[in-house]
């Protein structure tokens, strides 16, 4: 399982929004689609960053109109990626070492990033148990 690589261990397609997404639009996506973040692109569709569920309860402890923020204020923009190739170890290994939740597989394209799914941490454990 270990070996398996990024490609095929990811189970589910990528859910992105823009830097100039309002964080309600975020909450309301993540509660609909019971996802706990979303990969942030920029106009063209590169990667821009990440923003999680935890980002939106600090906007909301901070702010009194979090729901009108940008995404951009809140968001991490420094993104741990995998590339397609890379091994499940090696996913595995940045969860523990990072203490992140999950990493971005991404393809590059010129000097930037194209996200092409998301795999976590819950993405692992199916592997694990589906491995008999």
């Amino acid at each position: 399982m270990k070996n398996m690589p990024v490609l095929e261990a990811k189970r589910f397609g990528v859910t992105t929004c823009k830097t100039s997404a309002s964080l309600m639009n975020v909450a309301c996506i993540m509660q609909e689609n019971n996802i706990s973040a979303l990969v942030v692109i920029d106009n063209e569709g590169f990667l821009a960053g990440v923003i999680t569920r935890t980002d939106l309860v600090r906007a909301c402890f901070e702010r009194d109109d979090w729901q009108r923020q940008p995404v951009h204020a809140y968001m991490n923009a420094d993104v741990v990626t995998v590339r397609l190739d890379d091994r499940l170890e090696t996913v595995m290994a940045l969860l523990i070492e990072r203490h992140i939740h999950r990493v971005v597989a991404v393809e590059a394209v010129g000097d930037k990033l194209k996200p092409m799914g998301v795999l976590s941490a819950t993405d692992i454990v199916y592997h694990m148990a589906s491995c008999h």
